[in-house]
């Protein structure tokens, strides 16, 4: 399903963007009277998204080598309501999305940097890395669910 960069980081970006959809309707129907749970629920759901979305951003971005802003740019991108679709497309169009995965060295003198090496380790046991980032992901939400909404309660 992922055989892509671009493949999954679009999947993120469309999912962040759907889950802007439920938050934005959870916080409509606390206005009109639903019970303020929906909005918990909506907004733990769009949270965890928005982890996962940044994480495959940065993911993608060290794999296809973006500048740092546009990594930057991508991360940030999901502050702002449905923004990760526009970004998808722009670095879509500008070709920032196409390739594979690096799977293995090129003569680039970039494949020899120690994030790099341990990045092309991880793509080549591919369940070891969705582990890591679900157990990453999990635990920041963990962390930030401890802290407490933003803006407090």
């Amino acid at each position: 399903m992922f055989r892509t960069p671009g493949r999954l980081y679009r999947v993120l970006a469309i999912a962040e963007a759907i889950t802007w959809t439920i938050l934005i309707a959870a916080i409509i129907a606390r206005a009109v009277g639903a019970p303020g749970v929906v909005v918990t629920v909506g907004g733990g759901i769009h949270g965890f998204v928005f982890l996962a979305y940044a994480a495959t951003a940065v993911l993608v971005a060290l794999n296809q080598r973006w500048h740092p802003g546009a990594g930057v740019l991508a991360v940030a991108s999901a502050v702002v309501p449905y923004a990760t679709i526009p970004m998808e497309i722009w670095l879509h169009r500008s070709g920032r999305l196409r390739g594979d995965w690096r799977l293995e060295a090129s003569g680039d003198p970039r494949d020899r940097r120690w994030y790099d090496r341990l990045m092309r380790w991880f793509l080549r046991r591919p369940w070891v890395l969705a582990v890591l980032l679900v157990v990453g992901i999990v635990a920041l939400y963990v962390i930030l669910l401890l802290v407490g909404p933003p803006g407090g309660k």
